[in-house]
C-alpha cells in the first residue's frame, strides 16, 4: 500500500484503515482525519471546489511530510490520500491516518501531519461562489497551528 495517493476518485475510509493496520499486531491505536468540502467559506456559498497540483512534485512533497512525521513520532503506519479535480460540498477531500502502539502518539501525529499538509502541500484550490471564482490560501490560524510544531510556513 502506498503511503501517499493523489487521486480524483473518492476513497473508502473503512477499507483504507483496514489495509493500514492489516496483520500488524503492534498496532494499539488508529487515528484518522477526514476532511470534506464545506458549503460555505468566508460567508459565501460554495458551489464547488477545484484542486490542482503538479503530479510528481506533490507526491514528493507529501512523502517528505510523512518522513518528518515518522521522525517525530513512533508510528507503525501512515496513509495520506488527497483528492484533486472538481469536488462538491460534502465530498471527501483528504484522509490522514496513522497507526501506533498508543493513542496519544496517534492523535498527535495525525494532527501534526494534517497541520503540515494544510499549509505546505502544493495544491491550488479554487472555489466557485455566486460572485465568481476565487483562489483559496491558508489562513493565519493554519499558519499558527503549524508554528506550534516549530515549523514556519514555506511561502515560496
Amino acid at each position: 500500500m502506498p503511503r501517499v495517493s493523489i487521486q480524483t476518485e473518492d476513497f473508502d475510509v473503512s477499507q483504507e484503515l483496514a489495509a493500514l493496520r492489516a496483520g500488524d499486531g503492534r498496532v494499539g491505536a488508529v487515528c484518522c482525519f477526514v476532511g470534506t468540502v464545506r458549503d460555505r467559506s468566508d460567508g459565501a456559498h460554495i458551489a464547488s471546489m477545484e484542486l490542482e497540483h503538479y503530479p510528481g512534485m506533490t507526491e514528493k512533497s507529501i512523502e517528505a511530510m510523512v518522513d518528518e512525521t515518522y521522525n517525530r513520532f513512533e508510528l507503525h503506519g501512515v496513509r495520506v490520500i488527497h483528492r484533486v479535480g472538481l469536488l462538491a460540498p460534502q465530498d471527501q477531500i483528504v484522509l490522514v491516518a496513522v497507526t501506533s502502539a498508543h493513542r496519544g502518539v496517534s492523535f498527535q501525529a495525525c494532527e501534526f501531519l494534517m497541520d503540515y499538509l494544510k499549509t505546505q502541500a502544493p495544491f491550488w484550490k479554487k472555489e466557485q461562489t455566486p460572485g465568481g471564482a476565487r483562489w483559496v490560501d491558508a489562513r493565519e490560524s493554519d499558519d499558527a497551528a503549524l508554528r506550534r510544531w516549530g515549523i514556519e510556513r514555506d511561502n515560496c
